[in-house]
C-alpha cells in the first residue's frame, strides 16, 4: 500500500503530457483549420502552421 502514492505521483507528468499532446492534436487537426478558414488564410499557410504546432508538441 505504501507504493500507491509514489505510483500516483509518477503518473502525474505522464497524464499532463498526454493531455497536452491531445490538446495540440485537437488544435492542429480541428481548431486551426476552422480558424484559418474563418479569417481567410490560405491552405499552404494553414499547413505550415499545423506543422509548426505539431513540431512544438513533439518537443514536450
Amino acid at each position: 500500500m505504501s507504493n500507491a502514492p509514489q505510483q500516483k505521483s509518477a503518473d502525474q507528468p505522464e497524464m499532463a503530457s498526454l493531455l497536452l499532446g491531445a490538446g495540440f492534436a485537437l488544435a492542429s487537426l480541428i481548431l486551426l483549420p476552422a480558424v484559418a478558414q474563418r479569417i481567410g488564410l490560405g491552405s499552404s499557410l494553414t499547413i505550415a502552421l499545423r506543422g509548426a504546432l505539431m513540431r512544438a508538441a513533439n518537443h514536450l
